[in-house]
Parts: C-alpha cells; structure tokens; sequence
C-alpha cells in the first residue's frame, strides 16, 4: 500500500477487516493462550504476513491489540502504546 492510499485510511477508525485487507495481513488464530500475549504481526519469507492473535479474548481487547501491532509492525502513524502494554520487535 502507498502512502497516499495509507493516508486515507484511518488506523482508530477503519473497520479491522478493511485494515486487513488494504495492507494484506491474514488474520490467523494462536495456540498461545498465556494472559500476556496479545498477539503477533508475522512477515514470512515471501512477504505475506499474518497477524496472530489468541481466541478467548474480549473483541474490544482483540480489536486494540491488532490495531497496535499493525501500527508497530507496518510503521503506521499512531499513538504510542499504553503502559503497561509493549510491543517488540524479534
């Protein structure tokens, strides 16, 4: 996606299968089910990604956690995650 196209899309506000779809990300289930993982933005090897994210989660929680991975994971503009949350990068 180009910056232009980027800027019309409103990381709070696009609904998250549009987000997901404009930056082709493929939204998976994990098997991780330890409290503190809030999921992860994988880049594979041929370029496709997949966000993966535990089940059982409120969709509010879900929904804010996917959204501050892509930012993290795609250099979106927006703002910083609230403590205690941290996003890192492996």
């Amino acid at each position: 996606m180009s910056v232009a196209q980027e800027s019309r899309l409103n990381l709070l506000d696009t609904p998250l299968p549009q987000l997901l779809a404009a930056f082709d990300v493929e939204l998976v289930e994990s098997a991780i089910s330890d409290r503190g993982f809030f999921g992860a933005l994988v880049e594979r090897r041929d370029g496709s990604r997949i966000l993966s994210m535990p089940v059982g989660r409120s969709e509010f929680e879900r929904d804010t956690a996917a959204r501050m991975l892509l930012a993290e994971g795609l250099g979106l503009s927006a703002p910083p995650v609230p403590a205690p949350l941290e996003v890192s990068r492996a």
